[in-house]
């Protein structure tokens, strides 16, 4: 008869690792891969939220109507003008504030606790700051009056289509700018001094060393602030649920996010809300190929 043989260590390791992940793939399969195959599922059927009824096949028909539909490309530009504006300074600034917290010998500690404290607010919490700021009596008027020798100037940040535009920009970049300055900071530390002390021998000045050292060696960081700015610039939602609910106009911060909010829950249709979704999924996940494929972020070990 012949024995059975022993596992050896690596496959006991790997027997261990599947047990220690699994807790994670069986709760992203529930709450993430289930959703989006189940949204992609009733993209083509005739589903409403609140009905009796069967909803029926009806193919790519819903798809049809959707990218034929006028509101949903005013969502598209609405995204795209809220994520670019947003977007690029997140990763610009973030960087900037990042080196110059990181510089700082003194309350070093402090200024990113500073910083970040914002990102701990929920989203709602943070629209609804920035929400009593602008108003014409808010903060914000008394000090842009008081700055420029003005008397009750509004300057209708809730008003009119660009200033609601660039409100809504302003409260998710106050949120999340530290938040990804301290990504930054974390990716600065990572790169090791002897790198800058012998750039510092070889005459190198602080430019020439932020520009040849610090950003090649910061691929890898700046990757992965861009793709998570983007990612979350794209599922913008709370700012501007807020703003239009309270009157402010809605056609030019009407994002892909609330439009699928407001086609499942005001139109009671689960179906083209669902097609929106996974537009918006395909987007992110393509954007996210993109970046990769561009970066040529290869890890850079010492």
């Amino acid at each position: 008869m012949k024995l059975k043989a022993k596992p050896s260590y690596e496959q006991k390791k790997a027997r261990w690792g599947w047990i220690f992940v699994s807790p994670g793939i069986v709760f992203f399969s529930i709450f993430s891969f289930f959703p989006i195959l189940n949204a992609f599922w009733t993209s083509l059927l005739n589903k409403k939220l609140v009905s009796l009824k069967k909803a029926n096949f009806v193919g790519l028909t819903n798809y049809i109507k959707i990218l034929t539909n006028y509101d949903f490309w005013n969502s598209m530009k609405a995204t795209l003008v809220f994520t670019i504006g947003c977007f690029i300074p997140l990763v610009i600034i973030g960087l900037v504030l990042a080196i110059f917290i990181h510089s700082r010998k003194r309350f070093n500690r402090s200024l990113q606790l500073v910083y970040y404290s914002p990102a701990v607010l929920s989203s709602v919490v943070a629209a609804l700051i920035w929400f009593l700021m602008l108003q014409p009596t808010g903060l914000l008027n008394q000090t842009l009056n008081t700055l420029f020798s003005t008397s009750g100037v509004d300057y209708k940040w809730l008003a009119s289509g660009p200033m609601v535009r660039l409100s809504t920009i302003i409260v998710y970049f106050w949120k999340y700018i530290g938040y990804f300055a301290i990504l930054y900071i974390t990716g600065i530390g990572k790169i090791p001094t002897a790198v800058y002390e012998a750039a510092t021998i070889d005459g190198a000045n602080g430019w020439n060393q932020f520009k040849l050292i610090t950003i090649p060696l910061l691929k890898p960081t700046t990757l992965m602030v861009s793709i998570m700015a983007m990612i979350q610039c794209l599922k913008t939602f709370s700012t501007q649920y807020l703003f239009t609910q309270s009157g402010a106009p809605s056609a030019p911060i009407n994002v892909i996010t609330l439009n699928i909010y407001n086609t499942a829950m005001r139109d009671n249709n689960l179906s083209r809300a669902s097609v929106m979704s996974v537009i918006l999924f395909l987007i992110m996940l393509l954007l996210t190929i993109v970046q990769f494929k561009t970066s040529k972020s290869d890890d850079v070990s010492f």
